[in-house]
């Protein structure tokens, strides 16, 4: 059954669609606040009378093209076209304003499209393994996940540890805001009936990246110049061999949270990029300020969460992110059975679509790459013409999250605050984070307490019990002390002493 892998190349028709699906896709994320997810949906009631591989393979070519496409806006205009394009913005946008708009995309594509192919080298391998271990995950296993996510605020400090914590516990607390999902109470509406559904974090998202920036912008107007160079698209060769441990780490971290339900692309790539500020040590600038390598990590960790997500939805039935549970109502429509049926019944559709996201990969990179020049000339557009522009596709992308008035509201109500944060030096990515975080965190801390009969001391010694919970649990753990003075105290001195003794060891010699 494999060499149906090749049918998405051998099958013209396939293969156009293939193309169009992938170019439909980056063109999307070009638009912030238009997500993959309404995408792929779109894309079910468009294709319901089809047959179904051209069907299936269309969403997955919209699938990858979406995801890749999300990080084109936050590197030209520093605007995230998705939530887990929120990291590209650390040093993508640095580098345009660097002058280095089309290397920085050339980066991004060329180091997307590897960590597609490992993504789906692990569902291709190890699928079935790696299916079984996700169900191995319980409650507290997510929250301490979770948990581990949220502690990346230091990494997203930008230097101002104290203000990025501030900003974190503002943004776990509007996270709060609405019905718990658990007992139905309300929190923090005082009554007011539009709060009872909660703030939706896309909404923050484009206020706190869109509209703030577009505020900032007209602040500095006349003030900076942002000088474009489009000449040099591609990395040089040395770097590939230089940035690929940094890759098949990031890989594999994608690929572990892919397979997780829930967790998704935009927690891979805050960890990706936390993971390479913590262990690159001599990067090709300071992180925030145009490092090559704050590039790679995020988008190699985005793309093989794709592959890591397929892995549950193929196997087990289980989706790994919101356009995997779109995926399987997909193939429930057209008559198939996501999960382990999958692959007794119909096997030949597991290989068809593992081909068609390895097309759609090499379509990423000609997509990418073919228009670069055209991508990186969107910031050259005159301000009085981008900027409203910019306005225009975030309210229609916070009205679009709900249909609703109100989320457009929030979105210039954060759009407001961002902008108050950065004149001020407060970091932004972190009160995302914790929009987005807080309240999962919240609910796997409750299900783990309940799951231990509401005892939290049976909760606390669960984490030493279980295998899982204990290797999360160490890595919280050494994350904490990693942040303490203590530690950088004694590593320092470790150093400093391993240093004297290779001196010494010199001279000896």
């Amino acid at each position: 059954m494999i060499d149906q892998i090749f049918v998405p190349f051998l099958d013209m028709h396939l293969f156009i669609l293939i193309a169009l699906g992938t170019l439909f896709g980056v063109l999307k994320g070009l638009l912030p606040g238009l997500s993959v997810t309404m995408a792929v949906t779109l894309l079910v009631s468009l294709t319901y009378t089809w047959d179904t591989i051209p069907a299936m393979v269309t969403m997955i070519a919209v699938f990858y093209g979406g995801v890749y496409g999300g990080a084109r806006s936050a590197i030209l205009v520093n605007i995230p076209g998705s939530a887990s394009s929120l990291a590209a913005t650390f040093d993508g946008y640095p580098l345009t304003k660097r002058g280095e708009a089309g290397i920085a995309i050339g980066i991004s594509t060329i180091y997307a499209a590897i960590g597609g192919v490992i993504g789906l080298l692990c569902l291709g391998l190890a699928a079935p393994f790696l299916g079984e271990l996700a169900l191995g995950f319980a409650a507290r296993d997510y929250f301490l996940i979770m948990f581990l996510g949220l502690l990346l605020v230091g990494g997203l400090s930008e230097g101002a540890m104290p203000k990025a914590i501030f900003v974190a516990g503002v943004g776990i607390t509007l996270g709060m805001v609405g019905m718990d999902s658990l007992t139905g109470v309300e929190r923090f509406t005082f009554g007011n009936l539009e709060l009872k559904s909660g703030i939706n974090y896309i909404a923050c998202m484009l206020g706190l990246f869109g509209l703030s920036e577009v505020l900032i912008q007209l602040h500095n107007l006349g003030k900076t110049k942002v000088n474009v160079v489009i000449g040099k698209l591609l990395p040089p060769l040395i770097y590939l061999i230089k940035f690929l441990p940094l890759t098949i780490r990031t890989s594999i971290i994608g690929v572990v949270i892919g397979i997780l339900p829930g967790a998704g692309g935009e927690i891979s790539s805050l960890i990706a990029y936390d993971h390479a500020k913590k262990t690159v040590k001599n990067p090709t600038r300071p992180f925030g300020k145009g490092a090559y390598e704050g590039l790679v990590a995020p988008e190699v960790a985005i793309m093989s969460t794709n592959g890591g997500a397929m892995i549950p939805m193929l196997t087990l039935g289980i989706p790994g992110d919101a356009v995997t549970a779109v995926l399987i109502g997909a193939m429930t429509i057209h008559g198939l059975k996501p999960g382990p049926m999958l692959m007794v019944e119909t096997p030949e559709l597991f290989w068809i679509i593992l081909g068609a996201a390895i097309v759609s990969l090499i379509f990423v990179v000609i997509w990418g790459l073919s228009a670069i020049s055209f991508f990186a000339k969107v910031i050259l557009i005159p301000k009085y013409i981008l900027m409203p522009v910019i306005i225009f596709f975030t309210v229609i992308g916070s009205y679009g999250i709900n249909n609703s008035v109100v989320d457009v509201y929030w979105m210039i109500a954060f759009g407001v605050i961002g902008y108050v944060l950065k004149l001020y030096k407060f970091p932004t990515g972190p009160m995302v984070l914790g929009i987005i975080l807080g309240p999962q965190m919240d609910v796997y801390l409750r299900r783990a307490i309940i799951t231990e009969e509401g005892s939290l001391w049976g909760f606390v010694s669960s984490l030493f019990v279980h295998p899982i919970s204990l290797i999360l649990t160490l890595f919280v753990l050494s994350t904490l002390l990693s942040q303490t003075a203590l530690y950088k105290k004694l590593k320092k001195q470790v150093f400093q002493k391993f240093s004297n003794k290779t001196v010494d060891e010199r001279k000896a010699s």
